[in-house]
C-alpha cells in the first residue's frame, strides 16, 4: 500500500503522520529506528529488549529448572555491613 503525505512543522521539527492502515501493515513496535539515505527515509522496527524473558521465566520455574548454578556464599561484608 502506498500513499502520499505531507511534511509538517511540529514546534521546531518536521513530522510526518502515518495512517493506520500502514502502521498496521507494517506491524511495527512501539520503538524504531530512522535512518536518512538519499530522497529516503527508512523506518525499522527494534527488537523487543528481552521480549519473552518472562515467559521462559515462568516454563523454567514450572520445569523446576530455575536453581542456582553455584553455591552463594555470605562474606563478612553481607553479615556486618550490608543493609537493605
Amino acid at each position: 500500500m502506498a500513499t502520499k503525505t505531507r511534511i509538517v512543522r511540529i514546534g521546531n521539527s518536521r513530522g510526518i503522520r502515518i495512517p493506520k492502515a500502514l502502521l498496521e501493515q507494517s506491524d511495527l513496535p512501539e520503538e524504531v529506528e530512522i535512518q536518512a539515505e538519499k530522497g529516503r527515509l527508512i523506518i525499522s522496527g527494534l527488537p523487543q529488549t528481552r521480549a519473552g524473558w518472562g515467559e521462559a521465566a515462568e516454563r523454567m520455574a514450572a520445569e523446576g529448572d530455575d536453581q542456582l548454578l553455584e553455591q552463594s556464599w555470605e562474606t563478612d561484608f553481607d553479615r556486618d555491613n550490608w543493609q537493605w
